[in-house]
Parts: C-alpha cells; structure tokens; sequence
C-alpha cells in the first residue's frame, strides 16, 4: 500500500483495527467507498498486533467476539489466543476487500477543521497531507502504553520492557525478573513465565477480583458440529450474549447479582488458595467490577508457587541493580516488566486535533473525556470517535459496541448528505445533557467503588465504561437524534473526489 499523498477521500479513518476495519465495511455496505484508512503501522490489527506477551488472548468467547457479519469463523479456542485474533482481522479485510483502503506507515500527527471548506485536513508523520470531509478515530482505548511514576525507573541496569512490546529475545530461563502490575495483562502472563524464571517478584499495586474462566479448545467433532450446524454456534453466542448483560448487570447496581459474582470470585480464591495469609493479600477492598474483572483459572495457583513472591508494599523506587520497597527492602532482579496497562484516560493522544475556531480536543477533555455516545463532541464538525469516552464495557464484547457505532455513524451521515448540511455538529446542549447522564449514572454502578482503575480519571471520574446494558446501547442507537446536532452551512456542489 503507498503512503499517503496529497489527495480528498470522503471518509478517513484513523486505525485499521477492528474499529477502523468495521467502519470501512459499513461504510462500502452504504455505497460509499471514497475511504482511506490510516494505518502508523506496516499492518492491520491495532492492539491485536502489537500485544504478543506470552498467553495473550481475549477474555470474551470467540463466539462473541466477532463481527455479526462474519461470526462463523473456525475459532481453535473458546477464548480466542491472540495470533488467531489478528489472523480474524486478515481474514475480514481479505474477504470484504478493505485491505485496499488501507494506507500503511502512515501516522496522523494532527487533524484540523478548515470551516470555510468544511473539510478536514490531516498531516501525517512524514510530512504529507490528506483532506477528508468526515474524520472517524479508530484508535481505541488500548494502544499507548503506561508506565509507573517511580523513582529511578530509567536507571536500572537490567533489561526491561512493558507488557505490550514484549522482547521474546531475551531469555527468562534462569532469571530473577520483577513484574510490576497486576492488571489483565500480567494475569495472563504471569503464569506463563513463572515456570520458566528461577525467581519472579510480583509487585501489587492492589488485587483484583478474579473469576473462574471457562477455557477449552474445540474438539474435532465439536467443530465439525459448529461447522455443519452454524445454528449451534449462534445459539452460543446468544448464551455468550446474555452472561454477559446479566454481569454487567451486577456492575450497574444490581445487588444481588453483584453478591453472586463476588461470592464465586471468593470461593475461587478459597480453592485455589491454600495459604491463608497470601489469601488475605489478594483480598481486594473494593466492589467487585470497580476494576476490570480478572478471568482466569491460571493466575492464583501461579501465585502459590514456590519461585514467586507476592510483594504489596509500596514500591519506593528503582535502583540500577532492583526494586526498593518502603520497608528499606532491596530486591535485585535481572530485569523487570511493567505489566501496567495503557493511557486509557487520555483519548486520541498523541494526535493533535483542532475543531471549529481552532479549539483543542485535548485541552477541552482535561478535566475528563467526554462524548456523546462516546462519538461526537460540540465544536468538532464531521469527527467522530470509536471506542470514545464512556463505550468500554465491563463485561460483554466491544465489537457489539463499535457495530453499533459503525451503522449509527453511516446513518448520520446519510441524514446530513440527505438534509443538505455541509458539516453535522452536536450541539453544546446535546453534550452537555449526555455528559451529566454519564456522570449521574455512574455514581450507581461499581465503577465509582475506591478502586484505581483505567476506567476512572485521576479525579475519579468514569471516563471509559459505559452504564447500560449493550441492549440499551443498541436501541438508542438505532436511529440518529437529528435534534441533537444543528447544521454546519448549506451545502455547495459535491465534488468528484468526494462522491460516494
């Protein structure tokens, strides 16, 4: 694919993950193909791609996490690994034809809004340029990495790296080697590695509640069952479906529901942890949900082995040689891996944008991301946002969210081409009666327990989870609410190059 050049499309998308390719396929299933998708890097997938720790996988059922327009793929696992997951996204952008709207190597650094053309100019890493009269960021939530705030970090003499740019030169067998964090990532990796190393320190933040996860690879006649009978497979997907929204359900206020799930979390930790004293120390204090629930069979047996040692003591800095606690204690390792998470909270970055009379994004979401269905923001005419503020889910697919995102965006635009507007704009009431919705609604749900979480804000506040069901979602996203948006201009004459 070349790189990006001087030139117009009518849809830019920003990302070739499943974001950015399932707003492609339903933009082409609306007849509009004047798209180029922008891709930072030599190929699709988005986290996909670039997370390939050991155990890397997905936390909800293959069958459900998958288009709706392609769900019958031959998944090997019923938690889908990583490699297959990004092999999914090949298969689709083959399939649907959208790997030629994709523009590789091509990093948008910065997005401005040009309101005497209605036009969106988008300048790129290496200089070149590209106009778009609609702009869709697909680059979700998860793709920045973060690291801890700790003292001396860059001065230990050890390998290190973060969880999602794994170094799979670098030899475990043999070593002392610190992990630092205790997120979903470290979970999965942990009990990979823990065999391998001659000694690892876990460094816990705080726990997290875990829950039993169901993992199995399909049998062959299991998948020739799936494969003869694609009705058996969206009987499960239906089944994934509903397991879920009852979860979610027990995020979002439901309290008996949330003392059912904390109940099998605690039965799990009583089995599977025969120490008392290191049960404690995984014990979290919070509602289960505030953070990202843990779904694993793996994690606290890996924890019992002999080679591992949990330490909850603050980390008080790094030194060349280890890690010093607030106790005084010194531990040396031969290297450390943050498995720390990403920059959830900060949305778009690094990407500079710049809407209507020049007003920064990122200066307007400093006190917290916010948009209205986590897709359109006031002052930013034809920009919209996948996976946006307040549209993660804590339990259910995120591919059933962007679906509906995707269809809704279509149908906007259709509306504003149909209406005669040259841009479509939310207006400040429309967002500011969301925004207060997001945050009224959010002091009911687990995710205001007193937790840190890459859900909230360093302030506390919900940024990222949505507080519905994805039912809810879905039905009041059927249909676009034009009287929430207002009219850029009239309209002038369609050039060629926008032409659907």
């Amino acid at each position: 694919m070349r790189n990006p050049d001087s030139g117009r499309v009518k849809v830019a998308i920003i990302g070739a993950g499943f974001g950015g390719l399932g707003m492609a396929y339903s933009l082409r299933k609306a007849g509009i193909d004047s798209i180029a998708i922008l891709e930072k890097a030599d190929d699709l997938g988005g986290t996909w791609r670039e997370n390939t720790y050991p155990g890397c996988g997905c936390d909800v059922p293959s069958h459900f996490y998958s288009y709706s327009f392609e769900p019958h793929y031959p998944w090997t696992w019923r938690y889908a690994k990583q490699s297959q997951i990004l092999e999914y996204q090949h298969h689709v952008a083959r399939k649907y034809d959208l790997e030629r709207h994709i523009r590789y190597r091509s990093e948008v650094t910065r997005a401005d809004f040009d309101e005497a053309r209605s036009l969106w100019v988008l300048q790129f890493k290496d200089g070149g340029t590209l106009e778009a009269e609609s702009v869709v960021s697909a680059v979700g939530q998860l793709h920045q990495p973060a690291y801890p705030n700790i003292r001396g970090r860059e001065s230990f003499r050890g390998k290190t790296f973060h969880s999602s740019h794994w170094d799979h030169d670098y030899p475990l067998e043999g070593k002392t080697v610190a992990v630092i964090g205790t997120g979903a990532s470290a979970v999965q990796f942990v009990p990979e590695i823990a065999p391998r190393v001659k000694s690892l320190k876990l460094f816990q933040r705080s726990p997290g509640w875990t829950f039993p996860k169901v993992e199995k690879q399909f049998s062959r006649f299991e998948r020739w069952l799936l494969d003869t009978f694609p009705i058996i497979h969206d009987l499960d997907r239906l089944r994934v479906f509903i397991i879920c929204e009852l979860l979610a359900a027990a995020y979002n206020g439901n309290r008996p529901l949330a003392w059912l799930v904390t109940s099998v979390s605690k039965l799990q930790a009583r089995w599977q942890l025969r120490d008392p004293a290191l049960r404690k120390k995984l014990r979290p204090d919070f509602p289960i949900g505030c953070k990202r629930i843990l779904l694993t069979n793996l994690w606290l047996p890996a924890l019992s082995r002999p080679n591992v040692e949990v330490v909850d003591d603050a980390i008080a800095e790094i030194t060349p040689t280890g890690v010093r606690t607030a106790d005084g204690k010194l531990r040396e390792v031969d290297a450390i891996i943050y498995g720390t998470g990403f920059k959830a909270t900060q949305f778009l970055t690094p990407m500079v944008v710049k809407g209507r009379g020049g007003r920064d994004l990122h200066e307007q979401w400093a006190r917290g991301a916010s948009a209205y269905f986590g897709m359109a923001v006031s002052g930013f005419p034809n920009f919209f946002v996948l996976y946006g503020p307040n549209t993660n889910v804590g339990s259910g697919s995120i591919i059933f969210m962007l679906e509906q995102q995707q269809n809704y965006l279509v149908r906007l635009m259709q509306q504003r081409d149909q209406r005669g507007w040259r841009s479509v704009e939310l207006t400040e009431a429309a967002q500011s009666a969301y925004e207060q919705e997001m945050r009224t609604r959010s002091a009911g749900t687990t995710y205001a327990g007193d937790c840190q979480s890459w859900y909230k804000t360093a302030d506390g506040i919900n940024t990222n989870n949505w507080v519905g069901s994805m039912m809810e979602f879905r039905r009041r996203l059927a249909a676009p609410q034009m009287s929430d948006f207002r009219d850029g201009g009239a309209t002038t004459a369609t050039s060629p190059a926008l032409a659907a």
